[in-house]
């Protein structure tokens, strides 16, 4: 069995998208053919096909609509043989199809165990396995066992392995190829009816003197089934992640609802449950939907959507996450998201897609499994020709070549190669807070050269303070004199009733504004009880400042020395040495004026994380330029870089909020591959003109949509293990890639005979088989060894 995704890029258009469940498929080929009839129907504009989650996502033009647009698909796919159903949103989850003979992963776990845990998917084919193997006792000059050496009880059980068994496996084969979409099935049961076909002519019509090998197609059915049964298995490891997130948020809530004798709990299933409504939590339980508490508190385990394992206390107006877990209190919480809207919802949606996404190396494999079965029976026939026809070797001899070409070969590997690994890699990354968008981010990640940070909220703690005021207004003997307050703590000294005033008139004027410095002035304001003058307009110029009127009449403007000497503001070269000194020390120089006139500056200063100086270090180790990006000017962005490490050049400056995206742009032109890390709702723009968008975030909606890799615990700590994993997955890919086309570079060639004429060796159709079935299943066990 094989797995690939197909995704046809497409202009820019209004669309909309749908999901079918698709049962049917086998391989490689079933999913290029479902891709072909999709794509042929009017009005789809692109098609992803996923045989893991047995899905495939439709985009249509919004001229279309679901209902009128699903029922041409569903024929269209009909007639290529498969089976598919539409799914209507917000039941994604809970849609499961299984698809002919093979089990999902999840179905496979559930199968009844008949003897020490082994499934029926288990036994069967290892009993065919071992009864074929008793056959060939007599071949090993062990003496033949009654009855088990009888060549007519061989061809029984042969007719029995075919035609109840295995009958599956050729039917869709014979299927698939009437509707000219040969897969897997195709192989293997060519080469079984072959092997089976040839020894019941040989058994009936000796004088032919053909020999039987009524053990090799019953051998090769068990390889094969047993290979599916073991894949399957594997398949469900691989997929655990995503269950794991779907079963997670509880089916229940206790709905608080009014009754006659006041407030009653009401059972309520989750889906039932409408924005607005109040339900009650206790201590133990999940959180059933996205809520507010309106009563109560308590601590809650958020890990199973950070990944942080260290529970966080929430109180009476605080949001709250369906799924998360309640520890200590009871609560109760007003709904604010359901369904589809809730963060798991966006979480297992944004899983599901990137599961589904392939990464653009594995292109060329597809179009090579699209065409792979075609191959493969021609290399058979031609095989056989040239033995039998050409060099004159027995029938039996040419034969058993041919199937061994038609069993060994795999587009198996081929197809699962890309998907495992994405699932694997993706799955775990969930699970430790790390949202990887999917293949194309991988391999994006994996030709990196540069990461860029956000300085502000990403770099530092976003909680800036006020360290410095220095005043401009003093006059002594005549002259105007400049006093500097630092502050330690209130205690330290009593402060200058002139920085007092410059505090008063720069939070008064920053009030409104929703500006992040301000908002520091605002707070040292309240710190000393100064009361906050009114005003009567207030407005934040971009990149600048903020220009206010007190009621009083008052024009202020707080902000950088260049805007205010643009607003002719004199500042004289005492205070621009201060401003610089400051600068130097890696704070913030805000420059206060009123009516025109200069009263005096504060020092802000936002403290770094404490971990960003040892993240910086740990990317530089992985051989990745760090850069840093922010609005301060150049020498408090330089001190600040060299607290970090990072050296002088690569420190970006004096860039405004509109600004970033372009700073990323001059990098990329300057032929560096670029990650900028942001807090993905200022930084969008930045985010998505980088090569990878790395956005900080507790699952807001603009950094799922712009952001490559979300890191949903709002740490940049996370940078290092998110970039790891990434690297980690797409070298498994490139390596299974690289085993699956050396095994059938190699195994075609061999089982042709190539090696005969020199070496007389030759693969038997049932090794060959045992080849197959082994090499699909070891691409999946090298992508679960992701998570060691």
């Amino acid at each position: 069995m094989t797995v690939t995704q197909s995704v046809v890029a497409t202009p820019k258009v209004e669309s909309s998208s749908l999901t079918l469940a698709i049962a049917g498929m086998k391989c490689a080929g079933c999913v290029a053919v479902v891709e072909k009839r999709l794509l042929g129907c009017k009005g789809v504009l692109a098609a992803s096909v996923n045989l893991l989650t047995e899905k495939a996502t439709v985009i249509y033009g919004n001229d279309h609509s679901p209902q009128e647009l699903a029922p041409q698909l569903i024929e269209a796919i009909a007639k290529a043989n498969f089976r598919a159903t539409l799914i209507e949103k917000g039941d994604r989850a809970k849609h499961s199809p299984k698809s002919g003979d093979a089990l999902t992963g999840a179905a496979f776990a559930k199968s009844p165990k008949l003897w020490l845990g082994i499934t029926p998917e288990l036994a069967i084919p290892a009993f065919l396995v071992g009864l074929a193997i008793v056959g060939h006792v007599g071949l090993i000059g062990i003496a033949d066992l009654p009855l088990i050496g009888n060549m007519y009880a061989h061809w029984v059980v042969s007719t029995i392995a075919l035609g109840w068994i295995g009958r599956p496996i050729w039917w869709d084969g014979l299927k698939s190829l009437w509707y000219r979409a040969p897969n897997m099935n195709s192989l293997v049961g060519l080469g079984t009816i072959s092997a089976y076909l040839a020894s019941t002519i040989a058994l009936f019509v000796p004088q032919l003197n053909w020999q039987c090998f009524f053990e090799e197609p019953v051998m090769l059915l068990g390889f094969v089934l047993l290979g599916q049964a073991l894949l399957e298995r594997a398949k469900g490891k691989a997929s655990q992640a995503i269950r794991a997130l779907m079963e997670l948020q509880p089916p229940s809530a206790r709905l608080l609802v009014n009754g006659a004798d006041g407030e009653i709990q009401v059972p309520m299933a989750v889906e039932d449950l409408q924005v607005g409504d109040r339900i009650v939590v206790f201590p133990g339980e999940k959180i059933p939907v996205d809520g507010e508490i309106i009563s109560g508190s308590s601590s809650i385990d958020e890990s199973m959507l950070t990944g942080e394992s260290m529970p966080v206390h929430r109180q009476v107006g605080a949001q709250v996450t369906g799924a998360t877990l309640n520890l200590t209190g009871a609560m109760t919480i007003k709904v604010i998201q359901t369904g589809s809207d809730t963060t798991l919802a966006r979480i297992v949606s944004l899983v599901e897609s990137a599961q589904a996404s392939k990464a653009p190396i594995q292109f060329l494999a597809d179009r090579v499994a699209g065409y792979f079965a075609y191959a493969v029976m021609a290399i058979a026939a031609l095989t056989f020709i040239v033995w039998y026809g050409l060099l004159h070797t027995e029938l039996i001899f040419s034969l058993r070549l041919a199937i061994a070409v038609l069993v060994v070969a795999c587009p198996c590997a081929l197809g699962l190669a890309t998907p495992t690994a994405i699932m694997v890699g993706t799955g775990l990354g969930a699970e430790r807070g790390i949202l990887i968008k999917g293949g194309a981010s991988l391999e994006k990640i994996d030709q990196l050269s540069a990461i860029v940070f956000d300085k502000t909220g990403t770099l530092t703690t976003g909680k800036p303070e006020v360290t410095d005021v220095i005043t401009n207004d003093l006059l002594v003997f005549g002259r105007t004199m400049v006093e500097q307050t630092t502050f330690k703590s209130l205690g330290d000294r009593e402060i200058p009733d002139s920085a007092r005033r410059v505090l008063q008139i720069a939070a008064s004027a920053e009030v409104g504004a929703n500006h992040i410095l301000g908002a520091a002035t605002i707070a040292k304001a309240e710190d000393l009880n100064l009361a906050l003058l009114p005003t009567a307009s207030s407005q934040i110029v971009m990149g600048c400042g903020v220009e206010a009127t007190l009621s009083k009449g008052e024009k202020i403007l707080v902000g950088n020395g260049e805007w205010l000497g643009d607003r002719l503001v004199v500042i004289t070269e005492e205070m621009q040495t201060r401003s610089q000194q400051l600068a130097e020390l890696g704070k913030t120089p805000i420059f206060v004026a009123v009516d025109g006139r200069l009263l005096g500056l504060i020092a802000i200063r936002d403290r770094l994380k404490p971990e960003a100086a040892n993240v910086v270090r740990q990317i530089e180790a992985m051989g990745l330029q760090v850069w840093m990006l922010t609005g301060d000017r150049q020498e408090t962005a330089i001190a600040i870089a060299s607290q970090l490490g990072i050296p002088p050049e690569r420190a970006i400056a004096e860039v405004k909020p509109d600004g970033k995206a372009a700073a990323i742009q001059n990098l990329l032109a300057s032929g560096q591959r670029v990650a900028m890390v942001g807090d993905g709702v200022n930084d969008a723009p930045a985010l998505a003109s980088a090569t990878v968008g790395i956005a900080l975030s507790s699952g807001t909606d603009v950094a799922m949509e712009t952001a490559d890799i979300v890191l949903m615990r709002h740490d940049i700590s996370d940078v290092v293990p998110a970039i790891e994993l990434s690297r980690a997955t797409f070298s498994k890919i490139r390596q299974n890639l690289f085993w699956a086309f050396a095994y059938n570079t190699l195994a075609i060639p061999i089982a042709a005979g190539i090696l005969y004429p020199n070496f007389g060796i030759t693969l038997n159709p049932t090794i060959a088989g045992l080849a197959m079935a082994l090499s699909s299943v070891s691409v999946v066990l090298s992508s679960l060894s992701l998570r060691k």
